[in-house]
Parts: structure tokens; sequence; C-alpha cells
């Protein structure tokens, strides 16, 4: 075995941060913040990012609220940029493949490009209408890019009679609250029990659920939309759904979930698929047999990886937080010798504006069974309530309550008690753990943006390719 003195190592990684070549595929927020964080670390090599969308990287989460409501133009959600990254931009042209054995990435246009360090940042993109021909008609959309914002806030600008949701999870939920600030009529059709039950479960859906009805929509569960028609000249006019019932309506937004990335991939032998590419926690991508590579770093919405918090199950994050610090930990890392390299283990949080509420939560929810109103009123809308498992809190939401957000989170950092201790404010009348309600993870309904994406021993579907030699 090849042994190095630690001068030398050392010599070796400044000599690469001076000459090394890193690409990053992916112009997302994950791929712009690891870009700034490298040069922060002192890497000045070639640094390439690439991005199938013409656009520099920019912010998604206004797209379905300020963008929506006319706000804000689609155009002017850039990222800020913290620094100057000299970096050579290759802008709408996707990765098409990745060759491990020769280190280069496979680009649309034919080009290939080499790299020392490859940091896989390609995130998701929507779920398409299930069938195609209807999903071409004017006036169905998706929402995940800002060319998809834009194309949306002119159509809801233009007073449809009826809009459809089709899909009640965060964002299907955020678009039904931004119409009804606009006036318009709206309908959400929603397979499961309930809006957020993928995400929250179904305790905190019956009261998303209430809140929809109360500020007029139309809310459907239970349901799902089986066919679209159009007019003569291509627009959609009707939806059918699974109860018998037929819409007329003027806009469909088919808000199904997220697709990752991973197509790309295919072949190169790394650990990717439906749920993402697999990495450590120290965000470096496994291969297909569960190695750790050396040189490919993974951060973002397509990161798939084991948290300590959770049982060591893999993760998936579709979250603010965590592309900003997947990104600037894949970056460290990246430059780092081994004594130096740090985990990301976020506490996932996130928050959602909707119906006059601020839904504020940390953890992962569809971890839990169990659920418990720790403070405030439900009545008002202004309440806290924990998650918990096996004794165990391990997820916190409020709703307009975000300022108790950190004591939670402090909670389930420390594997605290499930029922938690009583908070000393405001403490809720019946502090009984009840079932959380999440469904079964196998039901054909939205998928959350937290998933938990560890392996069920029953479940003999995997594949096993050795190696060849």
């Amino acid at each position: 075995m090849t042994t190095f003195a630690p001068g030398l190592v050392a010599d070796l990684v400044t000599e690469f941060k001076a000459k090394g070549r890193i690409v990053i595929v992916g112009a997302s927020l994950a791929g712009l913040r690891a870009a700034e964080a490298l040069r922060d670390e002192g890497f000045n090599g070639q640094l390439t990012i690439i991005g199938d969308e013409s656009q520099e990287p920019y912010d998604r989460p206004p797209l379905s609220k300020q963008v929506l409501k006319g706000w804000v133009p689609a155009d002017h959600t850039v990222l800020p940029r913290l620094r100057d990254l000299d970096a050579d931009w290759r802008l709408g042209v996707a990765a098409t493949g990745l060759d491990r054995v020769t280190k280069r990435v496979l680009l649309a246009n034919g080009d290939e490009v080499p790299y020392d360090r490859l940091l896989i940042a390609t995130g998701t993109r929507s779920r398409p209408w299930f069938n195609p021909k209807e999903g071409a008609l004017e006036g169905v959309f998706t929402l995940r890019t800002a060319d998809d914002a834009g194309r949306l806030q002119a159509a809801l600008a233009a007073k449809p009679g009826r809009v459809l949701i089709v899909g009640a999870g965060f964002i299907g939920s955020e678009m039904a609250s931004v119409c009804r600030e606009l006036g318009l009529p709206v309908t959400v059709a929603e397979r499961a029990e309930g809006p957020l039950v993928g995400a929250l479960g179904g305790v905190i859906g019956d009261i998303a659920a209430e809140m929809q009805r109360e500020h007029g929509v139309d809310l459907r569960t239970g349901v799902s939309v089986e066919a679209l028609e159009g007019d003569a000249e291509g627009h959609v006019r009707r939806a059918r759904l699974s109860d018998g019932t037929t819409l007329d309506v003027d806009v469909v937004v088919a808000s199904l979930g997220s697709i990752r990335n991973t197509e790309w991939l295919e072949g190169a032998g790394l650990a990717a698929g439906f749920w993402g590419v697999g990495c450590d926690a120290g965000c470096r991508a496994f291969d297909i047999n569960g190695v750790v590579t050396d040189t490919i770093y993974v951060a973002g919405d397509i990161a798939r990886a084991p948290h300590v918090l959770y049982n060591y199950q893999f993760l998936v994050l579709e979250h603010w937080d965590n592309a900003v610090f997947g990104g600037e930990v894949a970056a460290h890392n990246m430059v780092s010798l081994e004594p130096d390299r740090r985990p990301h283990l976020p506490l996932p949080a996130f928050w959602s504006g909707q119906f006059g509420v601020n839904i504020k939560g940390v953890g992962v929810a569809p971890f839990a069974d169990e659920i418990v109103i720790t403070q405030g009123s439900v009545k008002d809308r202004r309440f806290a309530a924990a998650y918990g498992r096996q004794g165990r809190t391990v997820a916190a939401v409020t709703f307009n309550h975000g300022k108790w957000l950190e004591y939670y989170g402090a909670l389930i950092e420390r594997s605290a008690p499930f029922p938690p201790p009583p908070p000393g404010y405001d403490q809720a009348g019946d502090m009984t753990p009840i079932p959380a309600r999440f469904p079964d993870p196998r039901a054909l309904t939205g998928l959350p943006d937290v998933v938990l994406t560890g392996h069920d021993p029953t479940d003999r579907g995997a594949a096993f390719r050795p190696k060849k030699r």
C-alpha cells in the first residue's frame, strides 16, 4: 500500500487549489453557493458551471408567491452574487452524460468538459401532466422555472373564469392562496385526504383544509383528475374528475411533485435514480454498489444522504437552506484534507405563506407517528405542534408562531423526549398526543419535500449489479 508523507499531501492540495479543474453541473442555488465557497476556500483553479437554463441562477421561492401576485417580474429573481467567481459559464446547454474513466462531462452540444473534481447539483424539475397531448393544451401549466412563473402570472392576470390546481402540497396550496388574493375562483383537486398531508400528516391537513375552504377555495379531496378537454382552438376548457364530476376551467396548474434530474447519469455507475444521487454525510457520491467516490460530490435537491438524527435513513431535502449549506460543505470538502472535512447534517427547516398564515417547520415530520398541539390555539390559527416517534421529538410545525421554532429545533437536536416538556409560555389546553395520520408512503399522492428514502426490509425490488472486472 502506497502512503504519502503529510507534507507531500498538503503540497498536493495546495497545487490542486492553484491548478485543479472543478466542474459544477447545475447553475442552481446550490451550484452558485458552492462556487462562491470554493473561491472563498482559496481555490484558484479552473471553475466551470454548466446549466440547462439560459438564465443565471435565480431564487425559486418567490415564483409561487410574489411573482404570481405580480409584485415581482419573473426575470427579477436572479440570486445576488456574494463575490466574483471568475468562472466559465456554460448556460443553456444540458449535461447528457458522465464518463468517470476519463473524467469528462458530456454536453448536449457535443462538447466534453474535463474535471478533477465534480459537483452534481442538477436539482429537480416539475412532474408533467400524465397525458402529453392534454398537457400541451393552452392554459395548462406547471411551476418550477422562472419562465413557468412568467407565463402563469400572465394567465392569472388575464382573469380566467376558473383555475384548477391539481395537487395540494406546499406549492399547490400557495398558488391557491394567490388565486384567492387575486379574486379568482379556484378549485384544488387532491387525491389524498387533505392538503399538506404528505409533508405534515392528516391532523395538520385537516387544519389546512379548513383554511382553504374558509378563504373560498373549492377544495376536492380524495379525487384525481382523470382527463382534460380542450376547445377547437386547443385551449383547455374542462376537467373530468374521478368522482364523475366535470369542471369548466380556463387555467390548469399541475402541481404533482418533482422529478430528480438524474437521467444524464445513466451508465455512469453512480447510485443515482428516482430518489436522487446517494452520497455520504460529507457530500461524496456513492457508486452503484455503495463505494464512496473520491472526486464526485452532490448537493441540493438531488442529494440523498444519511442523517444521524433519523436512524441514518437517507433523506432528500427540497429546501432552500439545504441547497445553500450543502453546496458550501461540498465545496469545503472538495478542497480539504480528510481530517478537515466536515459533515452536512442539516436540521431541515421550511416556511410557507398561505391564506394569511405563516407556516414554519423544523425536522422531518414524516418520520413521526404521533403529534401533539403544544402551544397556542388551532382555532385562532396561531399554534405550535410537535411530532414524535418512539418517545422522541423529531419535528415541529408552527402556524403564525414561528418565534418558537428555535426552541423546538433544540429539542430535536438533543433527542428530547416526546411528548416534549411543557413550554413555559402559551401552553395548549390539551397536550395529549394523537396519531399524526401520515399516508402510506406507497400511496399515489403528492410527495413531501423532505423524503425518507431508506429501504423497506420487505422490499425485494432492488437489483444487484456487480462491478465488471
